[in-house]
Parts: C-alpha cells; sequence; structure tokens
C-alpha cells in the first residue's frame, strides 16, 4: 500500500482559508503576442506581486500561523538565499514572533536588506562549502527556535499550492501548468492542487540547466545531490531535491524541463518589454521554456507560475544588458 502523501488537498484549501485577507490574491496575465509566438493560451500567474515579492510569503505564513503561542514566544529560524528569508521574516513580524535568518555570504543585496528590513536578524554562510541545512538546525537547536525550512515542511508545501489553486479557480481547467523547481515545495503544492481538480493535467517543472538536480532524481528515482550550481536563477541553486518534496513529485510531476542562462534572459527582458512585469531569474524559468520552445507537444492551455521578481536594478539591467 502506497504511504499517505505528507500534504493533501485538504491541507491546501486550509491554508489558502488561513492566508485570506493577509496574501495578495495574485493577478493573472495573458499576452495575445505571447500566445502567438507560442502556440497556446498562455496564463501567467503572477507571484512577483506577492507580498516581499515571491510566492514564498504563502508558506512561511501558513508554517508560522500554526505554531503554538508559547514556540511564538521563542521565534522561528529560517535558511535561504533569500525570497523564503524575506517571507519568514516578513510572516514572523505579522504574527508577533522574531526571525533569525541564515543566508548565504553572496546572496543579493536586494534581498538581503529587505529581510533585513522586515526585522529578522541575519547570519550569514559559504552556500559553496557550507551544509546550510545542518547549519539551520544547529542555529535553531542551540536558540530554542522554530525551524520553518524553505521547502521540506508539509504546512509550507501546502501554503505553496494557494497560488495554483488561486490560478485554476480563475481560468478554469488547464492542459499544463509549467512551475519553476528548486528544493521543490512549490511544484509539490502546485501539483498537489492541480491534481486534485484536474487529474488530467501535465505538472511539468522548469529547472536551469546548470542545476537539474530533480531532473536527474526522477529520471533515477532516488535523490541525485550534485554540486551547488552556478547559475543567475539563484532561487534554483540548489544540490538536491527536498526528502519530502520529492517523494511527492515523484508521484504527481509529468516530467522536467531544463534551462539555459540566456534563455532565462531572454524571457526577463520578454516579461518586461511586452508584459510590463519584472521577473528575477528563478521566477521566470516557466517563461523561458515556453519561448524557447522547451515543451513537448505543447497542449492548448497552458498556466506558468512566475514565481518571484526579486532583483535589484543594477543586476537586471547586467543580466538584460548581457
Amino acid at each position: 500500500m502506497a504511504a499517505a502523501s505528507p500534504v493533501t488537498f485538504d491541507d491546501v484549501r486550509a491554508a489558502a482559508a488561513r492566508l485570506a485577507g493577509v496574501a495578495h490574491r495574485t493577478p493573472v496575465l495573458t499576452s495575445r503576442t505571447l500566445n502567438s509566438l507560442v502556440g497556446a493560451e498562455v496564463f501567467i500567474k503572477c507571484e512577483n506581486f506577492q507580498r516581499v515579492g515571491a510566492f514564498k510569503f504563502r508558506g512561511a505564513y501558513n508554517a508560522i500561523a500554526q505554531l503554538p503561542p508559547e514556540q511564538l514566544a521563542k521565534g522561528v529560524a529560517a535558511y535561504s538565499s533569500g525570497n523564503h528569508a524575506q517571507a519568514t521574516a516578513l510572516a514572523a513580524r505579522e504574527l508577533g514572533t522574531t526571525a533569525v535568518v541564515l543566508m548565504p555570504e553572496d546572496a543579493p543585496r536586494a534581498k538581503r536588506e529587505a529581510t533585513a528590513g522586515y526585522g529578522a536578524e541575519i547570519v550569514t554562510y559559504d552556500r559553496y562549502t557550507q551544509d546550510r541545512t545542518a547549519l539551520g538546525h544547529a542555529l535553531a537547536e542551540e536558540r530554542g527556535l522554530a525551524l520553518i525550512p524553505p521547502y521540506d515542511h508539509p504546512q509550507v508545501i501546502a501554503g505553496q499550492g494557494t497560488a495554483t489553486l488561486e490560478l485554476l479557480e480563475e481560468t478554469g481547467p488547464l492542459d499544463a501548468l509549467l512551475v519553476p523547481v528548486g528544493g521543490g515545495g512549490l511544484i509539490a503544492g502546485s501539483a498537489t492542487a492541480a491534481k486534485a481538480l484536474h487529474p488530467a493535467i501535465r505538472v511539468l517543472g522548469v529547472e536551469p540547466e546548470a542545476g537539474d538536480d530533480t531532473k536527474q532524481s526522477l529520471e533515477r528515482g532516488v535523490r541525485v545531490t550534485r554540486p551547488v550550481p552556478r547559475t543567475i536563477a539563484d532561487g534554483q541553486a540548489l544540490p538536491t531535491p527536498g526528502e519530502l518534496t520529492f517523494p511527492i513529485n515523484q508521484r504527481l510531476v509529468d516530467g522536467i524541463a531544463l534551462v539555459s542562462d540566456a534563455e532565462i534572459i531572454t524571457a526577463m527582458r520578454f516579461a518586461f518589454e511586452r508584459l510590463k512585469i519584472v521577473l528575477e531569474p528563478s521566477g521566470a524559468t516557466g517563461l523561458a521554456a515556453l519561448l524557447a520552445g522547451r515543451v513537448d507537444s505543447l497542449p492548448p492551455r497552458v498556466g506558468v507560475i512566475a514565481s518571484g521578481g526579486n532583483i535589484d536594478i543594477e543586476r537586471f539591467v547586467e543580466l538584460l544588458g548581457s
């Protein structure tokens, strides 16, 4: 008998109720130009307009909101390259607690400054030589904090799934859904919601070519660990899929598309010039897969999760100028 999933559609719906009036119900954009270019009707869920500029607020708030009062009095900890850091900091502030966040030394300046601006204490580490998971657990244990990981947590996953729930409530049935993949929390929540509502939908993850750990893992049937990839998609620069997310994605995800850094930049430019939105590299990978023709047998109606827009102006100009 197959093991019960740690995250159910009921968990996603409960998260949506918890987030109502707290998280933004982000817009869904369409573009006739994009539809013509790719040969499908495309619906873009703009999580770049979410609080903290990324979908991560959904999961962080959903998880922290369920902590008991005695733990809220002690505080929470997180580790993140940026978006989950900001999300945890803001959610903690909203819920009357404090946050300590472990961030890589080379985290984007805008994300680091925003995290501090929401009131979090920041502790730095070297993402290429140190294990952030071990450091995060040690930090939380030492200080008596509740650790809110960026993806390997049932209530974080359930919270992330609310973006797809909202998308499908607005669009009705879709044939395929493209979701950026880092640790796998967003796509695990997305697939849980999508398959419950429309079992025939194809759920496709998108990874940077340099960081194809989820694609390799799904092909081999076990979690593959690779060196931390060097890619402009910093939110997806992870060495291995999540321990909790991977079995969910094994069961529900239909495939993984890969995109190059150059294709990500092309998608960022298209989003800026034609859709009039700003996407960070990780937030643009789903759109990049469409524009670069990375999806085989593209069906008529396609959803894309544009997962975030946190990029400072200097980096944005540098990438688009390249």
